[in-house]
């Protein structure tokens, strides 16, 4: 099997919590569909986007659904600047403890969140038969190269293996832009 996988950008967005839900949009709030994502199961929300505050400016980010058990703000580097936050560490989706927080601003209320801003760590989503066939196990570290204008090879890439992903590595904004990976690309994995 190829060793090719593509390498989709995950822009800025939210991970909400049903109590967050309400609180932003309202008592009686869920979460629609607009767009389905590469992932299965998983939408960008048709609901309004919802202003994220911090110290030095502001930012309109898109939901992501479903909800989660937790609140996460996922940011690029550069939206974390924007916004004044010091310290946001690169950490795995839904570890967010100790992280900085936020305030949120929806059209029905305002939320601040103590903890949840994160650099999502580039990632790989293995299906576990793409992941057997590869030889991946979960939790696993590669590298990747993209050939593009810029030909970049990304390393510390996690492999996040589970019956329930779809084959396809996630990077933010700032890794995209700095690897020419516009468009349709795609990377090898290096072991």
């Amino acid at each position: 099997m190829s060793k090719k996988v593509l390498v989709e950008t995950s822009a800025r967005h939210i991970h909400l919590t049903d109590e967050a839900v309400a609180v932003l949009y309202g008592a009686d709030a869920k979460l629609e569909p607009k767009k389905m994502l590469s992932q299965p199961d998983q939408f960008a929300a048709a609901n309004d986007k919802i202003k994220v505050v911090g110290p030095k400016g502001e930012l309109m980010l898109s939901v992501l659904g479903p909800t989660r058990k937790a609140n996460q703000v996922e940011l690029s580097f550069t939206d974390a600047r924007s916004l004044g936050l010091k310290s946001v560490p690169v950490r795995e989706s839904g570890d967010v403890a100790g992280t900085p927080g936020v305030k949120m601003v929806g059209p029905a209320g305002e939320l601040e969140i103590a903890e949840g801003c994160i650099i999502a760590k580039r990632h790989i989503h293995f299906d576990t038969a793409t992941a057997e066939e590869m030889g991946i196990c979960d939790k696993q570290i590669v590298k990747v190269k993209i050939d593009s204008d810029r030909t970049t090879i990304f390393d510390d890439v996690v492999c996040r293996v589970s019956p329930a992903y779809a084959f396809a590595m996630h990077i933010d904004t700032d890794e995209c832009n700095a690897a020419c990976a516009f468009g349709e690309v795609y990377g090898e994995i290096i072991k």
